[in-house]
């Protein structure tokens, strides 16, 4: 995953099942998260709720909060929030208030200008940007999750469409699958343009052959590293693509984006039937785990079948009738070999069934246009491998060391949201909600003890989010 080395301490059978659904959004909170867990502990447990001497303990892990969000500064420039740091924001931006805000403490010892006026035209285009859009989940519980979420998105858009996964060094790049997922909150809260600008980016960083570097500079000169590329991202951009298209009426508008969509797609078909063997299936590679693979894992090969149903809405649109038929015969193709190879054992990361991971989520809506067979009651056991104190792990077999992931924790109250189990999403974004910074951002991670950790805000996860939300709006 973006700017992180995990690695899993061995592959093993989750055992427990997850129980029946229950109605309540209390009751729903006490089966999604474990027994002892106060949702809304963002800081550290006080010393009188310590284990007494003696008592056996967990060996949790601590990692650090490396920043608790972003801001843009008097002159317009991105900057991070270190952490334990309280900034004073313009009303309702992520403008630093150059009246109130200690610069020395915020710059890392930094001096700028006031620069009043220019910060007040900066809060007023933010201001303006939101206005013109819409605040899932606006007037509810979640209005303040929500509208800091497409702040942050909004800050973090660097010219060009260079959509970061997070403003820390290491995560200061675009990786093709996040940006897929921002592109699709930007277009479902009413921001279409800013949507294209970052599908454009994609576009120009893809290969002739379709393919996909697994993260770029922001530049876009290019990856950074010399890591594998990574089939899954293909899909996404084609998944994207569809999804943003999906938000525009019929009508010369909706043409004209399908067209300026259409060679993004139409590389990305090529490429991907290109890929596929004889068995309808592409060869293995790595995907959101960010490692190499010997095997073909779920989550490479289910957003293929994603994209690959969603190209066919662009490219007819489009006016390319013929690779559009290519593009619905190739889904059937991966979706028919997909069911085959990985549906008979639960849709587990890999085929030999024996282990869940968060791809289970990709074989239902808002992914595949007909859910699989047995796909619902293989997201809900994967629910269940992966619980950890607040949220979710990536995977049942990922480390137990009690970090909960905010990118898979946002990504099921989404997929939830989407299949109806209002309850169940509610109680994964309440516990996002719980636990975001100073600032508000939502973190990559949060520790058992509730205390948020590693970079923030990370935009996969504040697009999970917002789409979440926008879900369950009526």
């Amino acid at each position: 995953m973006p700017g992180d080395d995990a690695r899993t301490t061995g592959r093993r059978r989750a055992s427990r099942a997850v129980g029946p659904a229950l109605l309540a959004v209390g009751a729903i909170l006490a089966a999604v998260l474990p027994v002892g867990v106060q949702v809304g502990a963002a800081r550290p447990a006080a010393a009188a709720d310590a284990p007494a001497a003696g008592a056996p303990t967990t060996p949790y892990a601590v990692l650090p909060l490396f920043q608790e969000g972003v801001a843009i500064g008097p002159d317009g420039a991105v900057v991070a929030v270190p952490a334990g740091t309280r900034p004073a924001f313009l009303d309702g931006t992520r403008v630093l208030d150059p009246e109130l805000t200690n610069f020395g403490a915020v710059l890392d010892g930094g001096e700028v200008e006031h620069g009043t006026r220019e910060a007040h035209r900066l809060a007023d285009a933010q201001l303006a940007w939101l206005a013109a859009g819409s605040v899932p989940g606006a007037g509810g519980p979640f209005e303040d999750l929500s509208r800091t979420a497409l702040l942050d998105l909004h800050t973090l858009l660097l010219p060009g469409g260079a959509m970061v996964a997070g403003w820390e060094d290491r995560w200061r790049y675009v990786w093709p699958r996040d940006a897929a997922f921002v592109a699709v909150a930007f277009a479902r809260t009413g921001h279409v343009d800013d949507a294209l600008e970052v599908l454009d980016f994609l576009a120009r960083a893809q290969h002739d052959d379709g393919g996909f570097e697994a993260r770029y500079l922001p530049d876009g000169s290019g990856p950074p590293d010399d890591r594998t590329a990574q089939t899954d991202g293909q899909g996404w951009a084609m998944w994207a693509a569809g999804l943003v298209l999906a938000e525009l009426p019929p009508g010369p508008v909706r043409t004209v984006v399908a067209a300026r969509l259409a060679p993004l797609v139409a590389r990305a078909v090529d490429g991907t039937t290109s890929l596929l063997t004889t068995t309808g299936l592409p060869p293995a590679s790595p995907d959101y785990w960010e490692r190499d693979e010997d095997e073909l894992t779920l989550g490479t090969v289910a957003p293929l079948v994603a994209g690959l149903e969603q190209a066919v809405t662009v490219l007819a649109e489009a006016g390319d009738v013929e690779r559009a038929e290519r593009a619905g015969a190739s889904a059937l193709t991966v979706r028919t070999a997909t069911v085959e190879t990985f549906g008979a054992a639960g849709f587990t990361r890999y085929a030999d069934g024996a282990d869940h991971d968060a791809a289970a989520a990709f074989v239902l809506a808002p992914f595949w246009q007909r859910p699989a067979t047995g796909g619902r009651a293989a997201w809900l056991a994967s629910a269940e491998a992966m619980r950890r104190p607040v949220g979710l792990a990536p995977a049942g077999e990922w480390r137990q060391d009690g970090v909960t992931w905010t990118p898979q924790t946002s990504l099921y109250a989404w997929v939830a949201a989407e299949q109806g189990d209002h309850a169940r999403a509610l109680a994964l974004l309440s516990a996002i909600d719980s636990h975001r910074t100073l600032t508000g951002s939502v973190p990559e991670k949060v520790l058992a003890d509730g205390r948020p950790a590693a970079v923030a805000p990370l935009t996969w996860s504040a697009a999970c989010a917002l789409l979440a939300l926008d879900a369950l709006d009526p």
